[in-house]
């Protein structure tokens, strides 16, 4: 693995935080959570230049903290519903790796029979309704299926993901409108991590803008957040998950984090100009899996040897399911069409 370029700065950053009330095992869980997420999109990116992954991938690597503290706070039969970067939602809400890897080599065992690849993932066993491509587009579905809910009266919570770009679509002004009118059980989650591909906050709103705060302006509670900590983002998902399960309708947070790679594809694009290395690496110190390391081993709560061991186990699961993509077999041509809507 590889260390954050100062880990004083780590330790500096993490001194003067508490575990916010989070239990230790609970703690440990989130840190092998995004662990995991790490391992899995690394190696997805090491291994992207054989060109046996010919889907677009989009990796949320430095954004692992959100994923894992909504999704552990979540019940297992919450819904979720994803983005186009969702590799880190369909993991932490507890997707099948070997199925989501298959899946991006385009063959039959991939959690869409290798027909969607690494921007249209779904694992219906553990509450993850899908991932799309089209930003914003899952926002009316995850309203659509909160009011069934609702109507069903099964108690689970629809959970959507969203960049910082969707909210400047027209679905979202709705869905949010119609979420606070009828009370529905939806969680809007905006991981804003500055860019819409490579434009700016600044050159899309207007100056001094903060997002959560105009969501409020739709009656609905809204909060905003590290999103690089992921204690704090499983603290405040609780808060806004009794809210909703009281009965009192929607919830929204933004957590601000940052992706250190490429908009698409493994690499890394600061020469394009679009960001600056100063920032990029500002944001690289917040490394959150470093950080929540540094909280967790002056406490006790867990060793170096725990975490090499853990590491271990991570690495070979990753393994496991690069093979198990490898050996799998590619669609059958004549399923092409199978599962579509036609007339």
């Amino acid at each position: 693995m590889k260390r954050p370029r100062t880990v004083g700065k780590i330790l500096e950053l993490a001194k003067d935080k508490s575990l916010h009330g989070v239990q230790p095992e609970v703690a440990i869980e989130l840190f092998q959570c995004m662990k995991l997420i790490r391992f899995v999109e690394e190696a997805i990116a090491d291994r992207y230049s054989e060109q046996k992954m010919r889907c677009p991938t989009h990796l949320s690597i430095g954004q692992e903290a959100v994923a894992a503290g909504v999704c552990l706070a979540l019940n297992p039969d919450d819904q979720v519903f994803g983005t186009h970067r969702s590799h880190a939602h369909y993991i932490a809400k507890g997707g099948n790796i070997k199925a989501m890897i298959a899946e991006i080599y385009g063959k039959a065992t991939g959690c869409s029979s290798g027909k969607g690849g690494s921007m249209h993932l779904v694992d219906l066993s553990v509450g993850f309704m899908g991932s799309t491509s089209i930003v914003g587009n899952t926002i009316p579905v995850a309203v659509g299926a909160a009011m069934a809910n609702r109507l069903h009266k099964n108690g689970r919570v629809c959970c959507v993901f969203f960049g910082d770009a969707a909210v400047e679509e027209g679905v979202f002004h709705e869905s949010a409108n119609f979420a606070v009118l009828k009370k529905l059980p939806v969680l809007f989650v905006c991981e804003n991590n500055l860019y819409s591909v490579y434009s700016p906050l600044k050159v899309r709103q207007p100056e001094g803008r903060e997002i959560w705060k105009f969501a409020a302006g739709y009656g609905m509670p809204s909060a905003h957040g590290d999103g690089n900590d992921a204690l704090e983002v499983f603290e405040k998902i609780q808060t806004a998950l009794e809210h909703i399960r009281r009965g009192d309708g929607p919830f929204f947070l933004e957590f601000a984090t940052y992706r250190w790679r490429e908009h698409c594809g493994p690499n890394f694009d600061n020469d394009l100009g679009y960001r600056t290395e100063e920032e990029y690496l500002s944001w690289k110190e917040r490394d959150p899996i470093a950080l929540l390391e540094a909280q967790l081993l002056p406490r006790g709560a867990i060793s170096q040897a725990d975490i090499e061991e853990m590491e271990r186990a991570i690495q070979a699961e990753v393994d496991e399911a690069f093979d198990f993509a490898e050996r799998s077999p590619f669609p059958d041509p004549d399923e092409a069409f199978v599962g579509l809507y036609r007339e």
